[in-house]
């Protein structure tokens, strides 16, 4: 069970646009969060829904919407096909702006589907207008953001539109403003929010894809539309700690500012719902169809540690809640390798809770005492091992079965995903 760090082979990177929306004052209040395909802030989008799917998983399953735009708004296209997709319900409403792409056709239905949107919630906006068409008309009441491209508009044209638009009530945003005559022209004409390359060119965000197991997914997706039990669901997650994490991630980019902090998967599928994993589970697997396959062997290894320590816990007559946080804590506590993402930000990330935050930072607590136990076994310590195994009150034999356990269940692991 010895670790070894090198991962550079099984991840790749992920590139992820962010432009800045400032106000009249200059203060950024936004961010539309683009495509990107290389660091050269390349966007080469051969497919709308595909590019718009990547952009919700990069930034809230793998950046942590959070580390993306802060407090502030963020701007996301949609197609007409993700406008009706019930994946957009698992977006947090409060802090996103749904851009209707200028080739949207308003149709009953999609006219029904704003509706419903702005009922729950959304602030929608269209995008790239040019000019008021009479489809707009139906529309219109559930908009809150016009987002005018001012780039190649006389000026005659862009103040008649803007007469048009101010009593609307909907908040005029002035895009690919790219001289300073154009930002001026357009803030005597009422816009209040401005985006555009006199302010910024977009920023590329990158890091690690985390890429979920398809066949881990899929059993998900089958378990979850067969009204599987809670513990056959938990059971896939556990199989894969990348899938944990992201997991993890979800909850936290959709629930900022919950003060819960969260002690195991089973808290966090809870936290989330099944109505919204099943939504969520269908979106990466559509992000990452590309992506490479389970199994990870550090990722492996890290269940395997989980594994051990939940059976330890349970040896050792810890609580339900407890033997939850044993594997969650053995989980994680090689995701700083799998990920190459320091433990100090995963654990701010995820909002671990204060238990399985001292035992991974400090080896603290009873958590601490498990996971330093399973440490001493990997490196064969065997005078640490006999010291933590008399304060845990566990016998040598209840430590070589939980070892022969998770290693038997990590190696099915393998197998299944082979």
């Amino acid at each position: 069970m010895a670790a070894n760090p090198d991962t550079s082979s099984q991840s790749t990177h992920f590139f992820l646009g962010r432009q800045p929306i400032l106000d009249r004052a200059g203060d950024v209040v936004a961010y539309e969060l683009l495509f990107r395909s290389s660091a050269e802030n390349a966007a080469k989008i051969a497919d709308e829904r595909h590019a718009t799917v990547q952009v919700i998983a990069r930034a809230f399953s793998e950046l942590g919407i959070a580390s993306v735009i802060g407090d502030r708004l963020g701007f996301i296209n949609l197609d007409t096909g993700m406008l009706t997709c019930e994946v957009v319900d698992v977006l947090p409403p409060g802090q996103l702006v749904l851009e209707l792409l200028e080739t949207t056709t308003f149709t009953a239905e999609i006219i029904n589907c704003c509706k419903l949107l702005s009922e729950k919630g959304f602030k929608l906006a269209l995008d790239d207008i040019t000019a008021l068409e009479p489809s707009h008309a139906d529309v219109l009441p559930y908009v809150s953001y016009v987002k005018v491209d001012v780039l190649d508009m006389p000026d005659t044209s862009l103040a008649k539109l803007a007469e048009q638009l101010r009593p609307l009530q909907v908040t005029l945003l002035a895009e690919k403003v790219e001289t300073r005559r154009q930002a001026e022209y357009c803030a005597s004409l009422g816009f209040e929010l401005f985006q555009g390359y006199y302010f910024a060119h977009p920023e590329v965000l990158s890091g690690k894809t985390i890429d979920p197991s398809h066949q881990q997914m899929l059993r998900l997706t089958h378990l979850l539309g067969a009204d599987a039990s809670d513990n056959e669901i938990e059971a896939v997650f556990k199989q894969d700690p990348k899938l944990a994490y992201n997991l993890l991630r979800l909850v936290n980019s959709v629930a900022m500012g919950m003060r819960t902090r969260i002690n195991s998967v089973h808290h966090a599928m809870l936290l989330l719902g099944r109505r919204q994993l099943q939504r969520w589970i269908a979106l990466l697997l559509f992000a990452h169809r590309d992506g490479p396959n389970f199994p990870n062997p550090l990722a492996l290894m890290a269940a395997c540690r989980g594994r051990f320590m939940e059976h330890l816990a349970r040896y050792a007559g810890d609580t339900a809640g407890q033997i939850d946080q044993a594997y969650m804590t053995g989980m994680m506590s090689l995701l700083e390798a799998v990920l190459e993402i320091p433990m100090p930000r995963i654990i701010e990330e995820l909002s671990l809770g204060n238990d399985i935050r001292d035992a991974l930072l400090e080896r603290k607590g009873r958590l601490g005492e498990y996971l330093t136990l399973v440490e001493c076994v990997e490196c064969l310590d065997t005078a640490c091992l006999t010291g933590k195994l008399a304060s845990l009150s566990l016998t040598l034999d209840q430590l070589t079965a939980a070892e022969i356990e998770a290693m038997t269940w990590a190696n099915s692991i393998g197998k299944e995903a082979a």
